[in-house]
């Protein structure tokens, strides 16, 4: 597949993810990430990802560490879809390596998942999520979601960040925000490990097109059993 330009980032400071640090206390600016939304490679996937609601993205994360921490993500829980169960997203490790943070909405489950380049990682529905590059190489990333949703940051900001943070160093901390009752961190590591089909089985733009592997991103409660096979939960 020809690369698709990357061009017109959204681009994240460091300064608009003190709210989700460690450190209260921390002070720091300057760029953080890049995400570019809405890529497509020529007008006919355009035409077909707008009448299936669902968006390509890629995100651009340099390698560094912010006051101690792992660079990450801002993390963002889904609205629900019509069907009464939150949206879903899907990523792949385009470049690099990737610790995804997933928690669910009620704190019964945290996750970490261990991915590297060209691993797929399924949110599930009712997951928050928080992506974290743990090395100095930069992360480069794509995602498939649907377009009829906002993310929500805000549970996020009020908690001052995930359930657990990451350092640098090698610490992963209990966020002092979260109930005392929280579970263990639960560590995954899905290198080569396909996802249950009828999610997707390959790199994510050669989907586009392929309704069936896609379906997921706007109907979540038809796929309640695949969910459940998913190596996050084996």
């Amino acid at each position: 597949m020809q690369p698709i330009p990357l061009v017109n980032p959204d681009v994240r400071d460091c300064s608009e993810l003190l709210t989700v640090m460690a450190d209260p206390d921390c002070r720091t600016g300057g760029p953080a990430y890049e995400m570019f939304r809405g890529l497509y490679l020529n007008d006919p996937d355009k035409k077909w990802l707008e009448e299936h609601k669902i968006r390509y993205d890629i995100t651009r994360i340099p390698g560094q560490v912010i006051c101690g921490e792992w660079i990450k993500t801002k993390g963002h829980y889904h609205q629900s879809a019509p069907d009464g169960y939150a949206f879903p997203e899907i990523y792949e490790v385009l470049e690099g390596e990737a610790l995804y943070l997933l928690q669910k909405i009620d704190l019964s489950d945290i996750i970490l998942v261990n991915a590297r380049k060209g691993d797929l990682v399924l949110i599930p529905p009712g997951y928050g999520h928080v992506t974290i590059n743990p090395s100095e190489d930069t992360l480069l990333m794509a995602n498939l979601v649907s377009s009829a949703f906002t993310s929500e940051y805000l549970p996020f900001e009020k908690m001052q960040g995930a359930a657990y943070y990451l350092f640098a160093d090698g610490r992963r901390e209990r966020n002092p925000r979260y109930p005392e009752t929280i579970p263990e961190l639960r560590e995954v590591t899905c290198y080569g490990k396909p996802l249950p089909e009828p999610f997707p089985q390959q790199a994510l733009y050669s989907c586009v097109g392929d309704e069936k592997s896609l379906a997921f991103l706007n109907n979540p409660g038809s796929f309640l059993k695949e969910y459940q096979e998913l190596y996050l939960f084996m």
